[in-house]
């Protein structure tokens, strides 16, 4: 047996013993459990940005040079995003919630792989990616509808030598860029806003309160794939520890919250995960 395939053998060992322990699991999921399906992260082992930190609120509605940034990046990164697929992670949290084992699934993701999965019982508390919003009327619609009039009001724009960033976006040429058209409401000419939460924008009150009101029907709680460094998550932890839940994570690396963890797994998430349920 491998060093690799025993050190998954221990961490499934021990997270099973945990999860024996408790009938009702909030679990909170983080972009380390999507990387296994090709989306890539945000930040390394230590916590810190791999890259710059994602566009903010204010950059996006204030900055028209930001706004069509951030359009010309997404047409690029939507089609390898909207074609990942749920891993043996997501799958393994899914049978879990069918076996009676969850309260409630918290995802951090906008990636919507969790309900591909299978998982019924989900809170999307960044928002989804697949769906766009008009700031100014409020129309929304899906993502993959917006995608063929991106390309048509671009016609001969090429992106240069380009590659996949985290939630959608893609790393393309500066100049590509600065040339691009983004879209506007075709009903009212408004800013379209994917229907996710951007930095310095406000998780939706009625989310919080649904997921904390599935924290206080929970007897556990399990992090998996986050360091916790936005405080939008870490806040739950803090919740957990504050009411006395035994909290376990299993993620690469450190996390915001590892003082307040009853167990910390430090292990590859898809097989510990997959393991659970072989």
């Amino acid at each position: 047996m491998s060093a690799t395939a025993l050190d998954t053998t221990n961490a499934s060992t021990r997270l099973r013993d945990w999860l024996s322990g408790f009938q009702r699991i909030f679990v909170l999921t983080g972009a380390g459990i999507s990387t296994g399906s090709g989306i890539p992260d945000y930040r390394d082992a230590s916590g810190a940005w791999k890259r710059a930190a994602p566009v903010t609120w204010q950059a996006f509605t204030g900055e028209p040079a930001i706004y069509r940034r951030y359009w010309a990046r997404s047409v690029i990164g939507w089609p390898k995003f909207s074609a990942a697929r749920p891993n043996e992670a997501h799958h393994a949290l899914a049978a879990l919630e069918r076996d009676g084992h969850l309260s409630a699934l918290l995802t951090q993701n906008v990636d919507g792989l969790h309900q591909r999965a299978g998982s019924q019982r989900v809170i999307d508390l960044h928002g989804r990616l697949d769906q766009v919003t008009c700031l100014g009327c409020g129309q929304r619609q899906p993502r993959a509808d917006l995608q063929p009039r991106l390309l048509a009001d671009n016609p001969g724009w090429q992106p240069g030598a380009a590659a996949m960033a985290p939630d959608g976006d893609a790393d393309i040429d500066r100049d590509a860029e600065t040339a691009f058209v983004p879209p506007h409401c075709l009903a009212c000419g408004g800013l379209l806003k994917p229907d996710v939460v951007f930095f310095g924008e406000n998780v939706p009150r009625s989310r919080v309160s649904e997921a904390q009101a599935s924290l206080d029907a929970s007897d556990a709680m399990l992090v998996v794939g986050s360091s916790l460094m936005v405080y939008s998550g870490f806040r739950f932890a803090t919740m957990a520890a504050k009411a006395g839940l035994p909290l376990a994570i299993l993620t690469r690396g450190t996390t915001r919250a590892d003082a307040l963890a009853t167990l910390k797994i430090d292990a590859e998430i898809g097989a510990t995960l997959g393991a659970l349920t072989r």
